[in-house]
């Protein structure tokens, strides 16, 4: 799975930092430790082929087209009913389902709602253009008005984000309205030292814009034969960068404690993983602050920048499941 992973993907090891054309800092993106992995970058398209391959591969059954919306538990299983009407029945529950996720609603009607982080998310992949830059590098770069950030691929494309300040949590009908974006783009980059306008130009299909959230924390993971995994339970700022490695570190720890001892597992799972990822979604509410800085903090930007614990993220990089 790892060889698979990594092929779909290209290593990106390094990072750079500007704020216009004045570099902040350079950092490696791998661990100093003898042995771990290179970081890899890779499409959410690219990993679903990878993980699908896989239960393909191993014969499991996949329904589409269901959409959960109860669950009842007792001591020998769970029923779990569908919106169509239909209902399965099982041994356990496990809810990867997202950040609004039912599982959660299910195991803890008090659970508190996703928190707002105030950016817009979009990007894109441009084709036929060439910014400065090299594989293997992830480029961002701090604009007067938004964050915006590359990543040239070894085939040629550049991949790209941008991280837009928005005060006011958009609702769906104030997304819809964004039928401009491309000009938006170009219009809040117009002028920066980046290569942001030329990127957006040079994409076909820009990733229509999205709001931010996370949860700084959820009170319970577990109920019985219920236990929510991934974004369901810890959703991280996607300025983290970690949703979708918190999400695969969590399925493999709960597999490991299933087999272990299934009638402690879900109690297991949860003590070796909260202290984990509610450090990551504490970073990745610092790394969304940081993008909306205002013009006070884009003057104390440079300092910030140097203050930044970059031996410490040996925590992230050196973890074993």
């Amino acid at each position: 799975m790892a060889e698979q992973v990594d092929a779909a993907g290209f290593r990106t090891p390094r990072m750079h930092i500007t704020l216009g054309a004045r570099e902040l800092a350079r950092f490696p993106m791998t661990s100093p430790t003898p042995g771990t992995p290179t970081t890899v970058t890779l499409s959410r398209a690219a990993l679903y082929r990878v993980l699908r391959e896989e239960v393909d591969r191993q014969g499991i059954a996949v329904e589409y087209g269901k959409r959960l919306v109860d669950a009842a538990q007792d001591a020998n299983g769970v029923t779990a009913t569908f919106a169509d009407g239909t209902e399965e029945r099982g041994d356990l529950l496990v809810g990867a389902d997202g950040l609004r996720s039912t599982v959660r609603r299910i195991i803890d009607p008090q659970a508190p709602a996703p928190r707002y982080v105030p950016l817009l998310n979009t990007g894109g992949y441009a084709r036929g253009v060439t910014v400065p830059g090299e594989p293997g590098t992830v480029y961002m770069g701090y604009g007067k008005r938004a964050f915006f950030a590359h990543l040239p691929h070894p085939n040629g494309d550049v991949w790209w984000f941008a991280n837009i300040p928005h005060k006011t949590e958009p609702t769906r009908a104030d997304l819809a309205a964004m039928t401009d974006w491309r000009e938006r783009l170009r219009a809040l980059y117009a002028d920066d030292d980046l290569p942001a306008r030329d990127l957006v130009d040079a994409t076909d299909d820009i990733v229509a814009p999205y709001p931010t959230y996370d949860f700084p924390k959820v009170p319970t993971w577990h109920d019985r034969r219920m236990v929510i995994i991934g974004d369901a339970a810890h959703a991280t700022s996607p300025t983290a960068g970690q949703g979708a490695s918190m999400a695969v570190e969590d399925a493999v720890v709960l597999a490991a404690c299933l087999r272990e001892d299934p009638a402690t597992a879900f109690a297991a799972f949860e003590a070796r993983r909260r202290a984990r990822v509610e450090k990551v979604v504490r970073m990745g509410k610092r790394n969304g602050n940081s993008k909306a800085p205002g013009v006070f903090g884009r003057l104390m930007l440079p300092v910030v920048i140097k203050m930044l614990p970059v031996q410490d993220m040996t925590w992230l990089l050196d973890h074993r499941v």
